[in-house]
């Protein structure tokens, strides 16, 4: 049966589904070691923090399968993958509603002012005059990207009462549009016209900082900027000093160019809400996350074994 090297912590109920089919199931030590073990191993499971290389990949000789719980893959090369014939494969359902949730909760956070309200009132201080918020309703929410966690955010935010605005690389379907009373509209519009932006897309050559100093230059001034995908889809240079000029009101981040973040000047300036990349970190996303990498797993040695 094949052998599988758990390199990242995933719920126990996967690795328990996985014994029970039949496989053998081993854990990764240190990142370090995986280099050396990997030759070992049919397929490997990783979350976000374990990197899997073109010289890793290289040197899987059993290697058929490289699974991913979770649903960005801009931690595994694909394109040595692909060139070894090796599968990839995700688990992008199970986080979806957690990430949309965060989001949503970055956003009330933003315009309430809620960590500094907490932690003013942790000092002891009272400063109900100086936090004066802005209502979400009525504004117009801006969302780049329209997939699993953007439509979710976009129902939640359009039953609190705000104002949808969509872009994407292809018009989304009509009867979601409909539901959503959403607004279709090229990037830079989108960008003009929102007063609050919401990125989720998959980092690629094609998005990696796509939220420039050009683009942030077409943002009404004190928009807010928030970003639950990958890091490296926005400037963060370009970020800092908008927040810094007050071109932008705020922003709130879950995701980071470098995670964790070597240089603070972005997370400590004032006008940010920062967390720790915890979008899945739900217990409830763990175990489905879990549960369908093994499912998925086992199809594949199935469909494969079935050749």
């Amino acid at each position: 049966m094949p052998r599988i090297l758990i390199c990242d912590p995933i719920d126990p109920i996967g690795t328990e589904k996985l014994k029970n089919a039949g496989f053998t199931v081993e854990f990764l030590d240190s990142k370090e070691m995986l280099k050396e073990r990997i030759r070992d191993y049919d397929a490997i499971i990783v979350r976000s923090r374990t990197k899997v290389t073109r010289e890793i990949i290289n040197n899987g000789k059993n290697l058929k399968l490289i699974a991913r719980a979770g649903s960005g893959l801009d931690n595994i090369d694909l394109k040595a993958a692909g060139e070894k014939g090796i599968a990839v494969i995700n688990t992008p359902e199970a986080s979806a509603d957690s990430v949309a949730e965060l989001t949503i909760g970055l956003m009330v956070s933003l315009a309430r002012g809620i960590p500094r309200a907490d932690y003013s009132m942790k000092r002891g201080e009272w400063l109900k005059k100086e936090l004066m918020g802005f209502l979400l309703k009525g504004k117009k929410l801006g969302l780049i990207g329209l997939g699993r966690i953007g439509s979710r955010v976009a129902r939640i935010a359009k039953a609190m009462g705000m104002k949808i605005l969509v872009t994407k690389r292809t018009p989304p379907p009509p009867e979601l549009m409909k539901s959503l009373e959403a607004k279709f509209l090229p990037l830079d519009e989108l960008l003009r016209q929102s007063d609050i932006v919401s990125i989720h897309v998959p980092l690629t050559e094609e998005t990696k900082n796509m939220i420039n100093a050009e683009k942030i230059g077409l943002m009404k001034d004190g928009a807010y900027l928030i970003n639950t995908s990958r890091g490296e889809v926005v400037d963060e240079e370009a970020l800092l000093e908008a927040l810094r000029s007050g071109k932008l009101g705020g922003a709130a981040l879950d995701v980071y160019s470098t995670e964790p973040p070597k240089r603070l000047e972005l997370i400590k300036q004032p006008n940010v809400i920062c967390t720790p990349h915890i979008g899945a970190q739900t217990v409830e996303v763990q175990k489905e996350a879990s549960k369908e990498i093994a499912e998925k797993i086992i199809q594949f040695f199935n469909n494969h074994k079935a050749r």
